[in-house]
């Protein structure tokens, strides 16, 4: 990249069209919902504008937009407003995706946030334990717990279903 600490508008269309399917996907994985998942995506690429953070890679660039998605996705649900609202006031918008998943991939989002988010990033995302501990801002010991259990609950819950499966055949 340049030394330049202003990205053109270019850089940033280049940027942007490299790297905004995955960061919608982490987004969609955390907020469960297309409307918030868009709005962080959003928010994570106007970080990206006002950033000068230089680059060294586009994997460098992929996990920086990556760490900052997660990161806004989390303050999102920590802030105030989203305390105070009573869940009985909210409207459940009907459920939209822009992404294709299949069974496994519905298993892996039922999981508990901390195991869903090491599981996706390591299979879906591709990412070593030592780079998500890095992304994540957690021990590598932490993150492999996190794949061990989620495994195995993705385990139970799939032999839990061949199980049920077999016995409705019968």
């Amino acid at each position: 990249m340049k030394n330049s600490s202003l990205r053109t508008n270019e850089e940033l269309s280049q940027i942007y069209e490299r790297h905004v399917n995955t960061v919608y996907r982490v987004c969609f994985l955390l907020m469960r919902n297309r409307h918030d998942a868009e709005d962080m995506v959003q928010n994570t690429f106007i970080r990206l504008i006002k950033d000068e953070t230089q680059f060294e890679s586009s994997e460098h660039e992929k996990a920086w937009l990556i760490r900052t998605a997660v990161n806004l996705c989390r303050d999102h649900f920590r802030s105030w407003w989203k305390k105070s609202v009573n869940i009985g006031d909210v409207h459940e918008d009907a459920f939209e995706q822009s992404f294709e998943t299949d069974e496994t991939l519905e298993k892996v989002m039922a999981l508990p946030q901390k195991y869903k988010t090491a599981i996706y990033m390591y299979y879906y995302e591709g990412y070593s334990t030592v780079e998500m501990a890095k992304l994540l801002n957690k021990n590598e010991s932490t993150v492999r717990s996190h794949l061990y259990t989620g495994r195995k609950l993705l385990r139970l819950e799939l032999e839990a279903e061949k199980m049920k499966s077999e016995a409705d055949i019968k």
